[in-house]
């Protein structure tokens, strides 16, 4: 989903809306110059809603909200929102050790789906993509769940997992973008920035 981008508008600062680590890190990585100021709103998924209209609709939720708070200033805001996805079911952070088992299970040997939306709000207008990727884990024993749950990493992961973290030994298999996979698709993002003004600061200087 994209609409039509007006004149670019010199000067305009990114602002990421997002508290996710990850997403600061894979910015990082591009050499995007950004400041943070997260959306704090309602990301439940509504009745009858699919995973990737919702992950669509939160992402550009998240930029709008943002960039209405910026008023007048002259910025650019990237939301992006990303779900697991078993059996059409969006998989969110496990409450407990007894759900993180219960996710794990239920990814043991299977494929699914991993999806990241991306937006970008600018007086140019606004953009939408949809990331979608799959992914296989290995045959899970409950101790190598168990384990895992206790380092600590799982419990703030859509699906009970991070791709880039320990549970990278579980992943036997990916198809798609391994960075839409962490959070944030470098090269889907990067292309929408572009189309707002906002470039890579190497890039800048070519």
């Amino acid at each position: 989903m994209s609409h039509e981008i007006p004149q670019r508008s010199a000067g305009a600062e990114l602002i990421l809306a997002s508290a996710s680590p990850r997403r600061r890190e894979l910015l990082d990585q591009i050499g995007v110059r950004y400041r943070l100021q997260a959306a704090a709103l309602d990301e439940r998924q509504l009745s009858g809603e699919s995973p990737g209209a919702c992950v669509q609709r939160l992402a550009l939720a998240k930029a709008q909200h943002v960039y209405g708070l910026a008023g007048a200033q002259a910025v650019v805001v990237l939301g992006a929102d990303t779900a697991v996805v078993l059996d059409g079911r969006m998989l969110g952070k496990p409450a407990d050790r007894a759900d993180h088992l219960r996710m794990m299970s239920a990814l043991s040997g299977r494929i699914h789906e991993v999806l990241t939306a991306v937006a970008v709000v600018s007086a140019r207008g606004l953009s939408v993509c949809l990331s979608q990727n799959k992914v296989r884990l290995i045959e899970l024993s409950a101790a190598d769940a168990d384990a895992y749950w206790a380092t600590g990493e799982p419990a703030d992961k859509a699906g009970g997992y991070a791709v880039q973290g320990r549970a990278a030994l579980f992943v036997s298999d990916l198809h798609g973008s391994y960075s839409g996979v962490m959070g944030l698709p470098l090269c889907e993002t990067a292309s929408l920035l572009a189309q707002h003004g906002v470039l890579p600061l190497w890039k800048q200087r070519a």
